[in-house]
């Protein structure tokens, strides 16, 4: 459609390097037999820039770029908070709860809550787990990576969904999590690459090629609303973004630390990690790129506002953008935008089954298994959870117009659970397996309560009210089980939280940042 040779070569090289360059990190030596560990944690030797380009990766796909971009298309770099914002959260992760899982030696989430409570809190969070990545993380990024293939390429949505999900599964089935984030580096400098080079290419043709900055101050000037950085009342958008609320309520912080702290897709990179210190410059490594996404994902969708304001689906906004580029850096940046989506279904896939593999199969095995079964289970589990997605992607979404919010509003019934799961698991010695549990039953009953009885209410304000009333119950729960320090509590005085001067002066440098960037546009 819009392609010619070079672009098709170009893609064509991208995919065959990559599938070549993932076999190479899966190999295993000569007599040696690989092990669960070597599969679902990369024998946990990940150096710092693959965490950190792995984290990336994994986060940014199809739901970040073509979502958020259309959200920069409606509403405009308000939502960028989700990005700038993740940077401190991916932080603070680094300092208190790394510490804490590495000292563990966990493989998963739900591994640890087994270790602190019991196996019954393990399987239901593993269930959890295991439904929401399928239904609607993968499903997501199937569904509108598809979508970007067909308008960009005219190949039928289905067979996008089929060439997603076989390339996905190509590069990462054999190899697991080294294979995974040893390539996520080429994937991170793509995906960088391809979204800074719509970003220019669009603001050139604004300016009509007296340049960049020309560019932006045209869009600023045409379009002065969409560089807001917190929303007034009368903002059609309000709602999801509720001005100063999206920065000093606790709803946006909680979906950080929940996301970035215990969300095992995410986590997995860190666990894998050589070290602790290795593992938190990773992080910070992270933490940093996170300042680059706005210029990556959210501009090219505020552009879009300009030049192609009557999108019918504000998820069209980054491949309408994507038709302006030249043939042979449109193929580079679409192998860019294959790149985000391949490498996060490859990494939900990998958490799908560790969870599966690790948390549910082993518990109910009658023998301990091998680790050839445990290999076997967790491939088999990978490549089902993908079919799965691929078939119910399109029910489940092709009606959704603005797709991100969707992905927000459902996540956000389950999160403040979640999050209060862990934190008091982690730092109160007298919470319970019964609880917890009280506290994530309380989270979705209260969740969906308010969602039908107050629908106005932003959900950063309902998932703020649900985690304190979740933790209140947890609370009041244990406090009727006699308040007793727990057993199998963690001794905090145990753990080491110190971090290096250069991690800590990387903090303050990235908090001043963010503090500027929401004087200067807020």
């Amino acid at each position: 459609m819009y392609f010619n040779n070079l672009d098709w070569f170009i893609i064509g090289f991208y995919a065959l390097g990559l599938i070549i360059l993932a076999t190479y990190f899966s190999r295993t030596p000569k007599g040696e037999e690989r092990s669960a560990e070597d599969y679902f944690l990369a024998g946990r030797s990940l150096p710092w820039w693959a965490i950190g380009a792995s984290l990336i990766a994994a986060n940014i796909s199809a739901e970040q770029i073509i979502g958020m971009s259309g959200e920069g298309f409606v509403v405009g770099m308000a939502i960028a908070v989700w990005e700038l914002t993740a940077a401190i959260a991916l932080i603070i992760m680094a300092k208190f709860f790394l510490p804490l899982f590495l000292e563990k030696q966990i493989y998963t989430m739900p591994q640890f809550l087994e270790q602190r409570f019991d196996y019954r809190v393990s399987l239901v969070l593993s269930f959890f787990w295991i439904i929401v990545y399928i239904f609607i993380n993968l499903t997501s990024v199937l569904w509108l990576g598809s979508l970007s293939i067909n308008a960009l390429t005219g190949l039928s949505v289905e067979y996008g969904l089929v060439f997603l999900a076989i390339f996905s599964l190509a590069y990462s089935l054999s190899g697991g999590l080294k294979a995974v984030a040893m390539t996520d580096i080429i994937q991170v400098i793509l995906l960088i690459f391809g979204g800074l080079s719509v970003s220019y290419i669009a603001l050139n043709l604004i300016s009509e090629s007296t340049g960049t900055i020309q560019g932006l101050k045209i869009v600023y000037e045409q379009m002065p609303e969409k560089f807001d950085m917190i929303l007034s009342s009368d903002n059609p958008s309000y709602n999801a973004l509720p001005g100063i609320w999206i920065l000093v309520g606790a709803g946006v912080w909680i979906g950080h630390f929940a996301y970035w702290g215990f969300n095992q897709y995410i986590t997995q990179r860190a666990l894998g990690a050589k070290s602790l210190k290795e593992a938190q410059k990773g992080v910070m490594f992270a933490a940093y790129l996170k300042l680059l996404m706005p210029f990556v994902i959210v501009l090219p969708g505020i552009c879009a506002a300009v030049l192609f304001p009557l999108l019918e689906k504000s998820d069209q906004a980054y491949p309408s953008m994507m038709t302006l580029l030249p043939n042979g850096l449109l193929g580079l940046t679409f192998a860019a935008l294959i790149a985000a989506i391949v490498s996060s279904l490859a990494s939900m896939t990998n958490s799908v089954s560790t969870i599966f593999t690790m948390d549910v199969y082993k518990t109910f095995a009658k023998n301990n298994p091998s680790q050839s079964t445990l290999l076997k289970i967790g491939r088999s589990s990978a490549l089902l959870s993908v079919v799965i997605a691929a078939f119910v992607a399109k029910p489940l979404l092709g009606s959704f117009e603005r797709i991100f919010q969707y992905i927000q509003e459902f996540t956000g019934l389950f999160t403040p659970g979640i999050l209060v799961i862990f934190l008091v698991a982690l730092f109160w010695k007298k919470a319970t397996a019964l609880s917890v549990l009280t506290a994530a039953i309380t989270s979705v009953v209260l969740s969906v309560a308010i969602k039908i009885g107050l629908p106005d209410l932003a959900y950063i304000h309902r998932m703020g009210i649900v985690f304190f009333m979740s933790g209140l119950s947890c609370y009041l729960t244990a406090m009727f089980q006699g308040m007793k320090v727990q057993e199998k509590a963690i001794n905090l005085s145990d753990i080491d939280f110190s971090t290096t001067k250069a991690f800590n002066l990387n903090w303050l440098v990235i908090t001043i940042i963010l503090i500027i960037t929401y004087i200067i546009l807020g």
